[in-house]
């Protein structure tokens, strides 16, 4: 998987003459999708975006706050060509995820950044449309990320169970008939 991440006073994502999505200061971020990527993959990059420090603190300390920090947006845009090879002058798009099992990968990422950050801050374009992308770059400050080959498996949920009143065992007092 891989990413370009943007540092932005303001980006928009518009689909013909209509905005879809727009962000004032924040993060674009272009996400590549490729064809051998699974869940560790979307976890790592959804953890690495939202937490990445490309922000100064209020301090003045510079690269010292995350998107998540500073309470700003993400505006996510699919853009499958990230995953290119050339072959000569031409690119090759063989290593990115086919559109059958890529769209719902992008929208389990979008979800992963939602439930890890604020629904609300986290924006996209149109999946599988031509869009284009308007951003301003603030710095400018552009970073390439892509997920290193020897993730660990994403850590798996456990919900607590609570014992069931048949599993306990009571010790009722001496003369007391409540338990039987």
């Amino acid at each position: 998987m891989k990413a370009i991440i943007q540092r932005v006073t303001q980006a928009s994502v518009t689909v013909g003459e209509e905005t879809v999505s727009s962000i004032g200061q924040g993060l674009c971020v272009l996400i590549g999708i490729a064809r051998t990527d699974t869940e560790k993959e979307l976890e790592y990059m959804a953890r690495k975006i939202l937490n990445i420090r490309l922000f100064d603190g209020d301090d003045g300390k510079r690269w010292n706050k995350s998107v998540i920090d500073k309470q700003l947006e993400v505006l996510c845009v699919s853009q499958f060509t990230l995953t290119a090879i050339l072959k000569g002058n031409k690119p090759d798009f063989h290593e990115a995820m086919g559109p059958d099992t890529s769209e719902k990968a992008y929208q389990d990422f979008l979800q992963i950044m939602k439930n890890s950050y604020s629904p609300d801050k986290i924006k996209d374009g149109k999946f599988g449309a031509y869009m284009q992308v308007h951003i301003q770059n603030d710095g400018p400050v552009t970073i390439p990320l892509e997920s290193p080959n020897n993730l660990p498996e994403p850590r798996k949920k456990t919900a607590f169970v609570a014992p069931s009143v048949h599993s306990l065992s009571i010790a009722s007092k001496e003369g007391d008939n409540s338990g039987s």
